[in-house]
């Protein structure tokens, strides 16, 4: 396999103690509002009505100022292994983990928002060495989008989806690896699809939780519980996507807050991994306070509050509706995530389905809240895909 080149450079994580310092200065400091009004609410959706509950966040705070350890997840990063390239005059930077078999297939995992590359730390190993030597392996890349974590703030207008799939093409071609196969959700799923449908000289096929319909599509056929997916899909762009008018119309103005305060930051954040996870109630019923603060300390300390929130701007609702994807795909939807596409809508866009599954549990955050099966089911869905090629 070619060598990687020159414009590649080792990467790794340190944060001064002075910002660590500074964030947990802030974090006692803070100013908070008075409890929700619908305090003493049943455990459940409607204890978070109004957002995050003033109990759950100062709990969270506290852990945030007194017990989180910043420096483990330093050491994670360091140890899969980050790199940085500049692509266009933007610095990316990724985590690269090549597997040590010689049949594993390159494979470039991207994420969305409010995410980073700390979605995928826990499952990066079992999917480039399996502890399985019958499972697939694979080269992992997980670049952190332009705008996030260690990448470089855009100081321009044009980094949309189109031209971050661009940047990723040029990205595994300069890691070696001219053909590829590719797995995202969120803003990943929309990216993936892009590569998929713009780039099938060197995409062999994709797996994603998102499946975008083109316009035109009809509820005519379509099943109870697809009818149900689409009234809940409806129902979160009328009344619960606030947080994505914001970030598309004033990226800027929500921007401040999330940069100077971290309290304002966790919460942002906290908000959608709670109503975006298959949970009864709290978020850390399935996934730990450890690395949803991982999540969001990456953000704080790049100062990438505003600059993330800029993919809004740039590229909600900017899918192209004649985009096509013939490679082979490979789909999967997460009963709580939050935009569920049946199939016959979604292979109207995607036209080589091989695989699609509906598990029973899971939400937005599979690698997070699921990753067993999120590992096992990314691997079985490139396998159908790989095989549908030959």
């Amino acid at each position: 396999m070619p060598r990687p080149t020159g414009d590649v450079r080792a990467f790794e994580a340190h944060a001064t103690d002075a910002d660590l310092d500074d964030l947990r200065a802030r974090l006692a400091a803070a100013r908070l509002p008075e409890t929700e009004t619908v305090h003493g609410a049943a455990p459940g959706p409607p204890r978070w009505g109004q957002g995050v509950p003033l109990a759950d966040l100062v709990d969270v705070v506290h852990y945030w100022r007194t017990e989180y350890d910043w420096r483990l997840f330093e050491e994670r990063l360091n140890e899969i292994g980050q790199f940085r390239t500049t692509i266009d005059d933007l610095g990316i930077h990724f985590l690269h983990r090549r597997s040590p078999r010689a049949d594993a297939t390159p494979l470039i995992l991207t994420h969305g928002w409010p995410g980073s590359v700390a979605e995928f730390i826990d499952v990066v190993d079992e999917l480039a060495d399996p502890k399985d030597a019958e499972a697939p392996a694979f080269h992992v890349v997980a670049p952190s989008l332009p705008g996030f974590g260690y990448s470089d703030k855009p100081t321009t207008t044009g980094w949309g989806t189109e031209k971050i799939a661009g940047a990723w093409v040029e990205l595994m071609g300069r890691l070696g690896y001219g053909e590829f196969v590719a797995h995202g959700g969120d803003w990943g799923g929309n990216i993936t699809t892009v590569l998929g449908g713009r780039f099938p000289a060197h995409v062999l096929g994709i797996h994603t939780t998102f499946a975008e319909a083109p316009p035109g599509v009809t509820t005519d056929g379509l099943t109870p519980a697809e009818r149900e997916w689409t009234e809940q899909t409806r129902h979160f762009w009328r009344h619960r996507a606030a947080y994505a008018k914001q970030q598309a119309t004033r990226p800027q103005t929500i921007g401040y807050s999330l940069v100077d305060s971290p309290v304002g930051l966790l919460a942002w954040i906290l908000d959608k991994f709670a109503e975006w996870s298959d949970t009864e109630d709290s978020p850390f019923e399935t996934i730990s306070r450890d690395r949803v603060l991982d999540d969001v300390t990456l953000y704080w300390l790049t100062r990438t509050g505003a600059s993330a929130a800029r993919i809004y701007y740039e590229s909600h609702n900017s899918l192209d509706p004649g985009l096509r994807v013939d490679v082979p795909s490979a789909i999967t939807m997460y009963p709580r995530d939050v935009e569920k596409s049946p199939r016959a809508w979604a292979q109207e866009r995607y036209r080589r389905i091989v695989r699609w599954r509906s598990p029973e549990a899971g939400g937005h955050f599979p690698s997070l809240e699921v990753p067993g099966y999120f590992v096992e089911d990314l691997r079985e869905g490139l396998a159908a895909v790989l095989a549908a090629r030959r």
